[in-house]
């Protein structure tokens, strides 16, 4: 069996390719097909352990799910993830193989790109379609010849392409002729057709515009998209939070994510997001009266806690700790939390080593070895935001370089690897108040049960009532985003561009 493909490129970042793959693995999954979500190269600090025990983008992951599978390194086998020096840790394959400047990045596309078509080629085998996604624009001339995201892969496998536009930027109709006239004939061939995505207003206001599309390059628009605000789906990079204008105002509980610059897995929070009032604070003057804050993870440690020195919201956060106010640190966010974080060998930065924020007699000395897998963790403490929560069971993932050295600090979790289950070692670190405690843990409010105990005892402590109560069911989002792009694309037409005539959907 090799695999029929469709590919989703965008006029720029940021316009919609993620969530239109997403939306296109659920219906053909809805449809019956074995459906597979690909992207060679992803440059994203949102990533994700696969089953292998390799990280991928989170775009990628979520696809996955949509899809109705489990993630694989295979779908997404080139991850970069930016750091603070303008360079990326090049992940191939799950593992991290090189720190390298774009350049050097470049240099070495030909033997990337094998990779890819490797990868690519697995997921042919095992699959009905594969959804295709790109990166950027296919129209940045300066990397067309080295590229193995965009019309390189479209030519290697011979895939239709979906060329989509983002109107609520402004420009649409010059983002896609502009784009359409810096391929060649070539690569226009491949693109079957148009959408354009985040709409706002009467559609008939357009006719003229789609029409235009249409005549000049004898392809459809097959749909457009309205502006989606309901659906909770996991969104691939930052961009999103440079977006959002206002806190979302959900429930009575006040929370303030700390934007670090290289904030990563900030999608650890879309829970609380639908079930409290959750802000991200990037200066000391926006934190306000927070009834928690949170440390998130960051792609680069040592950059980020100077920034929070510099900026003063470390004094900031310091003082609202010592007023009462609890203070969670996750991944690299838990590391800021003790004494020193070192780094003799250069893994990160070439700072030695940098004082913490002192709350946890805790050092995190950074080496080469990465750890990124899966886990079940088992709750040991009894206190604080803990209360009447020890031996439950919650599930994530960690992605982190460092080993802290914690010999007097409280654990929170029992930790079990999976899929094996066979090896268990203690996690984290608590306060003892119990207002303070950081972990490895990514996803850790994703465990529906964790949340709302968890929220109501920082509703307890704050002297506040929480009513929420939350709950997921990803299936009926998923559900809820294809029910959206099916009411507004041409599917009969996409199934026929996919399937080469087939006429289907």
């Amino acid at each position: 069996m090799t695999a029929k493909t469709i590919m989703i490129q965008g006029t720029a970042s940021s316009v919609g390719k993620s969530i239109l793959a997403t939306a296109l693995c659920r219906i053909f999954k809805q449809d019956g097909y074995k459906v597979a979500p690909f992207k060679a190269q992803n440059m994203a600090l949102n990533s994700y352990v696969a089953k292998e025990g390799g990280e991928i983008g989170r775009a990628q992951a979520v696809q996955a799910e949509a899809a109705g599978i489990e993630p694989s390194i295979h779908m997404n086998p080139i991850l970069l993830k930016p750091q603070a020096d303008a360079t990326s840790q090049v992940i191939v394959s799950g593992k991290p193989v090189s720190t390298l400047d774009a350049a050097h990045y470049y240099n070495l596309s030909s033997t990337f790109l094998k990779v890819v078509a490797g990868s690519l080629e697995k997921l042919r085998a095992e699959y009905e379609v594969i959804v295709i996604e790109g990166a950027g624009s296919p129209a940045e001339i300066n990397l067309k010849s080295r590229e193995i995201v965009n019309m390189r892969i479209a030519r290697l496998v011979n895939s239709p392409v979906l060329l989509v536009g983002d109107i609520d930027r402004g420009g649409v109709f010059a983002s896609l002729v502009g784009t359409m006239q810096l391929l060649n004939k070539k690569e226009r061939d491949l693109i079957r057709g148009f959408i354009i995505n985040k709409f706002r207003g009467n559609i008939d206001l357009l006719e003229p515009g789609l029409e235009f599309l249409a005549d000049r390059y004898a392809k459809p628009v097959l749909g457009v998209i309205p502006y989606i605000k309901q659906v909770n789906i996991a969104q691939e990079d930052s961009v999103y939070l440079d977006e959002r204008i206002t806190p979302c105002r959900n429930g009575n509980l006040n929370i303030a994510v700390i934007r670090l610059p290289h904030i990563s897995n900030y999608d650890d929070f879309d829970l609380l997001e639908t079930h409290c009032n959750l802000k991200y604070v990037s200066h000391a003057s926006e934190l306000g009266n927070p009834d928690i804050i949170i440390l998130p993870g960051t792609k680069t440690t040592i950059s980020d806690l100077i920034y929070l020195h510099k900026s003063k919201l470390a004094d900031a956060i310091l003082m609202k700790v010592k007023a009462g106010i609890p203070l969670i640190g996750i991944c690299g966010g838990y590391q800021m939390l003790g004494k020193r974080i070192l780094d003799p060998q250069g893994i990160e930065s070439d700072v030695e080593e940098l004082e913490g924020l002192q709350l946890f007699d805790m050092e995190t000395t950074f080496t080469e070895d990465k750890t990124t897998r899966q886990i079940q963790a088992r709750i040991m403490t009894d206190t604080g935001l803990f209360s009447g929560m020890k031996d439950m069971v919650i599930k994530g993932y960690e992605i982190h370089n460092g080993k802290p050295l914690n010999p007097e600090c409280s654990p929170v979790f029992n930790i079990t690897s999976l899929p094996d289950g066979n090896s268990s070692h203690n996690e984290g670190t608590i306060s003892k108040n119990g207002l303070v405690f950081g972990t490895y843990i990514h996803g850790i409010f994703h465990n529906a049960d964790f949340t709302n105990s968890f929220l109501k005892n920082l509703g307890m402590l704050r002297g506040i009532i929480y009513s929420g109560a939350v709950h997921i069911n990803k299936d009926s989002d998923y559900d809820i985003l294809a029910d959206i792009f099916r009411s507004n694309l041409d599917m009969k037409s996409i199934y026929n561009i996919t399937f080469g005539g087939a006429d289907a959907g």
